[in-house]
């Protein structure tokens, strides 16, 4: 089970493309008749018997049929001129030679079924070929006409928390000490290269949550259950605290390689823990300055005035206390509404201008990495 699924966000529903399935409508029922049909006698003469010619079957087949036009806002705003189409074609081409796809020729085509045939079959290129490939879109400017092309990876509208009170049980369980100490340079690296947030630093966002939480408690009238929440809560605090110094230390860095080469698996939670190690010292290896908020954008337009409600990513991606208890479960409970009422959401994403200037050659490979890292962490630590 992949736990870092268990806490979808708010009411935010955006799953991944390639993984939508495609629900069949509903099959209206068959009508009745009106009267009940009356009896009719069988002929005895058959029907005369009509064959095809072979050669219309074959021509048939032979045939290509085109796409209907579909024209997007842009193509329907562009005015019929040499210029718009020179444009057109420029832009297309260095977008084909940048992902390294043959694009489709339309010139016997007439303006502008022949820009929208291209986009078509291009689009459908890119969604094969470009893992996190989202959409193409033609801009127009006062200037000249090109591509705009946006990778994205869809973090499936997911709350990547990490429960460090696992390490902590894991750090204090002799049978499995050296699954801990494997895991902290794990969190080492997601702390200070990834640059994952840590619920006891005041900057983050689950902290202030917890103070909340706190003040709810102490606010509320007092019950029988008060003295387990506030000591739950005080409990969160020593837990995260502790853990802290232990991940904050850069050691763990220095010894990454030697822990993974010294440990030994002797079951399958041995050899898990040893996979997401060796693939989060990959992952350090190949990119040792990159953090999961290099590509942080909002999945949408929006004004000045929407960016107040866009979730931001250091608000679904954090360590945080743990994932048993009331705590927790109040926690998830209040990201949650929170959260409701948030239309778009950062997300990793890179725009690619074909408007003549340089390409980026930037790609999400850092990013698909890093979350099937988080996921896999986070299978592991919510069975502790």
């Amino acid at each position: 089970m992949n736990y870092a699924q268990t806490y979808p966000i708010g009411n935010y529903q955006n799953t991944r493309t390639a993984t939508t399935t495609t629900v069949a409508p509903p099959i209206k029922r068959v009508r009745q008749l009106d009267a009940k049909a009356k009896g009719c006698k069988r002929s005895t003469q058959r029907q005369t018997q009509i064959s095809t010619d072979r050669n219309v079957a074959n021509g048939f087949l032979k045939c290509t049929f085109l796409p209907k036009l579909k024209e997007t806002k842009t193509l329907k705003a562009c005015r019929k001129s040499d210029k718009t189409e020179r444009d057109f074609v420029q832009s297309l081409s260095k977008l084909a030679e940048h992902y390294q796809i043959e694009p489709m020729q339309g010139k016997q085509f007439p303006y502008p079924y022949n820009m929208a045939l291209a986009m078509s079959d291009m689009e459908e290129k890119l969604k094969l070929k470009v893992l996190d490939w989202q959409e193409i879109r033609l801009v127009q400017d006062s200037k000249k006409t090109y591509f705009v092309s946006e990778e994205r990876y869809n973090t499936g509208s997911t709350l990547f928390y990490i429960p460090i009170a696992s390490m902590y049980r894991m750090l204090h369980n002799r049978k499995r000490k050296r699954n801990a100490h494997l895991l902290l340079s794990v969190c080492t690296y997601l702390y200070h290269i990834a640059d994952i947030p840590y619920y006891r630093q005041e900057a983050s966002y689950l902290y202030w949550m917890y103070e909340m939480m706190n003040d709810w408690v102490e606010m509320d009238d007092q019950t029988e259950q008060t003295a387990v929440y506030l000591a739950e809560i005080k409990q969160a605090e020593y837990i995260g605290d502790y853990m802290e110094q232990r991940i904050n230390n850069r050691t763990n860095l220095t010894v990454f390689e030697q822990r993974i080469n010294s440990f030994n698996a002797k079951d399958d939670f041995d050899t898990e823990c040893l996979t997401v190690a060796k693939g989060a010292f990959s992952l350090y290896q190949t990119y040792p300055n990159e953090n999961v908020f290099r590509n942080a954008k909002p999945n949408g337009e929006a004004s000045e005035e929407d960016m107040e409600n866009i979730i931001g990513m250091e608000k679904y991606i954090s360590f945080y206390a743990d994932h048993k208890g009331w705590l927790n479960e109040t926690l998830i409970e209040s990201v949650n509404t929170e959260m409701q009422e948030c239309g778009q959401m950062e997300e990793p994403i890179i725009l690619k201008q074909f408007d003549g200037r340089d390409i980026t050659a930037n790609n999400l490979c850092y990013e698909n990495r890093l979350f099937e890292l988080l996921h896999s962490l986070s299978d592991i630590l919510h069975t502790f």
